[in-house]
């Protein structure tokens, strides 16, 4: 059945349809070009995958062949890995909701991560270590030890830097990142507490000095400076513009402060030469039509630069749970009662006195009690998984994006920074009904971008 003949099925129309003409998926909210899959011809499992990811739809008939090969690939994951939601649907990964191209796994390429502190996460460490440098800026001699000591610095940069390039070990590599293959350099800028212009300076100074002994291509800055500068007198932009000119692409968060007055941008982000990255609200799923902004900020710069250039996912991102902590503790318990059977719950929590308060306090509850307050929880903590939670803000869009550079790069080591960006840009796609100050030139598309770096 082709998008030209008459296909009859029921759909809530959305802003998307705009643009979209009359050949658009219920699904993915896209005009296709592509065939349309009865819904009565998949396997039962696959139709009922596909249904219960597109909420929207009344009664789903028909998905264009591109989302059932989206689901297709990845069904048995979904099914074995993913958390399934109370309305049937599952939290899915990056790659899955921005389609990207699994040929290219960021392999051979380096990106360098700048944070206030870091662990060496096992969906980076196995089967094999791909944390190939290590640097304290707080130390002379680099202190290799705080990397193995989770403390309240250490969350934020191992979170990055698995958003990027974890395999998803731990979920059996549905919750992986876009470049699993990568290697990776980690920079601890600072102990807790705002990082300064000063401390990304520093760092992005050691990341010049090594780029060659690590072969950095790629730089994720998840940290934001002090206030809105000049970037030709600004020592911390110039430092990105060097980056640059050695063909170190420098990918920055652009900041939460869209909803302030004046939502300033601030270096590095600021940058004329890097890529700022604002934040994508995608509601956890494929259809373009559930697509809103995030509060991320944006220009113009004090210098009249658009940022953000791209945005990319800033909510419902699955990233790992700091080991060893309290918020693991805690995670691993909801987790537990959450697949327990009634009768247990009682005994599970005694067994676990102290690790929640609000759950002791349950102890005297009926069952159906203690299953609100455990549904109530995971909700409000985040928690998709033992191993997994949801975090929001650009500092997760950013790492997204160095993601997807590094795939382009795998694609054509030979691209420069600039070509990097263009690409970036060219194929990136626009919200309808938000301004352009916000978005810059719209969502990332890793697909296209990956196959247009192939052919640059």
């Amino acid at each position: 059945m082709t998008p030209q003949e008459t296909l009859s099925f029921t759909r809530n129309q959305t802003s998307a349809d705009i643009a979209g003409g009359e050949s658009v998926c219920p699904v993915c909210s896209r005009e296709t070009l592509d065939e349309f899959v009865p819904v009565g011809v998949l396997e039962d499992d696959l139709a009922k995958l596909i249904a219960a990811n597109t909420p929207d739809s009344v009664e789903l008939k028909a998905a264009c062949a591109r989302c059932v090969r989206l689901f297709e690939r990845a069904k048995d994951e979904i099914v074995k890995d993913a958390a399934v939601q109370k309305d049937g649907s599952h939290v899915l990964s990056t790659p899955l909701r921005l389609d990207a191209d699994e040929r290219f796994t960021g392999k051979g390429v380096t990106i360098a991560f700048l944070d206030s502190g870091f662990y060496p996460h096992v969906d980076l460490t196995t089967p094999k270590n791909r944390i190939i440098g290590y640097r304290s800026l707080l130390h002379d001699d680099g202190d290799l030890n705080s990397l193995f000591q989770p403390d309240v610095a250490s969350w934020h940069g191992m979170m990055t830097s698995v958003v990027a390039a974890g395999n998803g070990s731990l979920s059996n590599g549905f919750y992986r990142g876009i470049a699993p293959d990568a290697d990776v350099v980690l920079v601890k800028l600072a102990r807790t507490g705002r990082i300064t212009d000063d401390n990304i300076r520093e760092g992005l100074e050691w990341v010049l000095e090594n780029r060659e002994r690590f072969r950095i291509r790629v730089v994720n800055i998840s940290a934001g400076g002090d206030d809105e500068q000049h970037y030709l007198s600004d020592p911390l932009s110039q430092a990105v513009e060097q980056c640059t000119a050695a063909g170190i692409t420098v990918v920055c968060a652009v900041g939460n402060a869209g909803h302030l007055p004046g939502h300033p941008v601030v270096p590095p982000a600021s940058a004329p030469s890097c890529i700022a990255v604002g934040g994508l609200d995608d509601r956890n799923s494929v259809n373009r039509a559930k697509r809103g902004m995030y509060r991320s900020s944006y220009g113009p710069t004090i210098d009249g630069l658009q940022k953000p250039e791209v945005i990319a996912p800033s909510i419902w991102v699955p990233a790992p749970i700091l080991p060893n902590t309290p918020t693991a503790q805690q995670a691993s318990l909801l987790d537990l009662l959450d697949k327990s059977p009634d009768e247990k719950l009682h005994s599970i929590i005694e067994a676990n006195a102290g690790i929640d308060g609000e759950l002791d306090a349950a102890l005297d509850r009926p069952v159906h009690s203690i299953r609100q307050i455990i549904a109530l929880k995971i909700r409000r903590e985040n928690v998709i998984t033992k191993h997994y939670k949801y975090v929001d803000g650009t500092s997760f869009a950013a790492p997204i994006v160095s993601s997807v550079v590094a795939q382009m790069l795998e694609a054509d080591p030979s691209l420069s920074p600039q070509q990097v960006k263009r690409i970036l840009i060219s194929t990136a796609e626009r919200l309808p009904h938000y301004e352009v100050d916000r978005q810059g030139w719209g969502v990332i598309d890793p697909r296209r971008a990956v196959e247009l770096a192939c052919k640059d």
